[in-house]
């Protein structure tokens, strides 16, 4: 009854939102509403460990608006006005015109596979993503390419990283479950990355039905102004202002995964290399190189950071409904409900967390979840199976990036910054994803038969 019920609500929200055009923040609104009074009637609500009562749906909402924006809202927000401060100095069609000099107008998917295969190992989905994102905007109207052409190698290629890989927090917190060695985990998860990813990356832009979607970049988080070329700032500082967040947030990564002591100077690398952090300072350089420094005013600057935050309102709470969605799926014990349905499976060990992981994504949309349920489940089994821990963790990371649709934050992301419809975000999102996943577990397999 319970993933009767997740279908339902799946149904209900696509249909509000193609069928009636109803916005996404009230679609998913009114549908975790509906799912967590099923839930308080039924009596399957819960608040921690305690019963939960219709009254407490609000409060269930609330925590899922909370906890998704506190992770969100400041790496996407100030991601955003560092793109637009950028884009309005031209710094964004600089890195944009060298990427097509270097690689030529037919390479440019290459250069973003390689692109967000560096930034993307150490670097979250949604920061790297926002990181990126301005260039791949800039690059399809300088190419006059289709945007998913250029978009979604990046987003594939980042998506990839980002579950399959420590030091990423999936990946990182399952294999301290299944006591796997973090740095055995990513030579061996790389190994599988790189062609699964670049695979699915290039492969998905031409696909019949992809290439029939068209959509307008958004208005908003790029500048119309054309800057001529001799006005443009230098690849130098454009680079420069492009990667610093990258070099503090991958420095603070790396730094965590070789060094497990406690000190000033750890405390200090991670302080800087958090992402909110990375980027506000990130902003504040690009709004002095990119203003004062240029000879523009700051009032300028000032004002692309602030029509960057005006655009980004519908996406971020777009993203924030995503959230309380999600928190409400779970409150109602739908994660309890599959990890006690698929306990008993008597199958392969690297089978039954992928199985496990992917069917709570589905369900769920929240692949921390996934992870973490799937590996509570499988772990007693690594010792007595013989299977290699490291894989283990491989084979669960894979399986929670499984049909990513519209119970899954990153969903709506995607779709809010490709402008989408829910219809051609499902074909292209939730396709790859599950593709990847699939990929990533028939990759794992093989080699299990090698790696004990």
């Amino acid at each position: 009854m319970p993933l009767v019920v997740v279908a339902l609500a799946v149904a209900l929200l696509i249909f509000l939102m193609t069928k009636l055009k109803l916005n996404g923040f009230i679609s998913l609104l009114l549908v975790a509403t509906l799912v967590g009074i099923w839930a308080a009637v039924t009596g399957q609500l819960t608040v921690g460990d305690e019963p939960a009562t219709i009254a407490d749906i609000a409060d269930i909402l609330e925590d899922g608006i909370g906890g998704q924006m506190s992770s969100t809202l400041v790496v996407v927000g100030l991601g955003a006005m560092i793109g637009r401060v950028m884009g309005d100095a031209g710094a964004a069609r600089r890195i944009a015109l060298r990427i097509v000099d270097v690689f030529g107008e037919n390479g440019v998917q290459w250069a973003m596979v390689i692109t967000s295969m560096l930034i993307g190992v150490t670097m979250f989905y949604e920061v790297a993503f926002v990181i990126i994102v301005p260039v791949a905007f800039t690059l399809a109207r300088a190419t006059k390419s289709n945007l998913l052409w250029v978009g979604l190698p990046m987003s594939i290629t980042l998506s990839t990283m980002h579950s399959f890989l420590p030091p990423h927090p999936g990946p990182t917190a399952v294999a301290g479950m299944y006591e796997a060695s973090v740095g055995m985990t990513l030579a061996y998860g790389l190994i599988m990355a790189i062609p699964v990813g670049t695979f699915v990356a290039m492969v998905w832009p031409r696909l019949a039905f992809v290439k029939k979607m068209n959509p307008e970049i958004p208005a908003g988080l790029i500048s119309e102004d054309e800057i001529p070329d001799d006005k443009l700032p230098s690849m130098g500082v454009s680079l420069t202002v492009a990667l610093f967040p990258v070099v503090f947030i991958a420095g603070a990564a790396i730094f965590d995964m070789v060094n497990d002591s406690d000190s000033a100077l750890g405390d200090t690398i991670n302080f800087l290399g958090s992402p909110a952090i990375a980027l506000l300072m990130a902003l504040l350089l690009a709004m002095y190189v990119f203003g004062p420094h240029m000879g523009r005013p700051m009032s300028a600057v000032a004002k692309s950071a602030a029509e960057a935050g005006k655009a980004m309102a519908m996406i971020l709470l777009v993203i924030a409904a995503g959230g309380a969605f999600k928190s409400v799926l779970t409150a109602a014990g739908i994660g309890d409900y599959i990890a006690e349905l698929t306990g008993t499976w008597a199958i392969s060990p690297l089978i039954l967390a992928w199985l496990i992981a992917a069917i709570l994504r589905i369900a769920l949309g929240s692949a921390t979840v996934a992870v973490a349920t799937a590996a509570g489940i499988a772990a007693p089994l690594v010792a007595s199976a013989g299977v290699s821990p490291e894989l283990m963790v491989l084979a669960t990371t894979t399986g929670s990036i499984a049909f990513s649709h519209v119970n899954d934050p990153g969903f709506w992301m995607f779709k809010e910054y490709f402008n989408l419809s829910v219809t051609e975000a499902i074909k292209t999102r939730t396709t790859y994803t599950t593709l990847l996943s699939i990929l990533g577990l028939i990759a794992v397999m093989l080699m299990s038969l090698v790696i004990k």
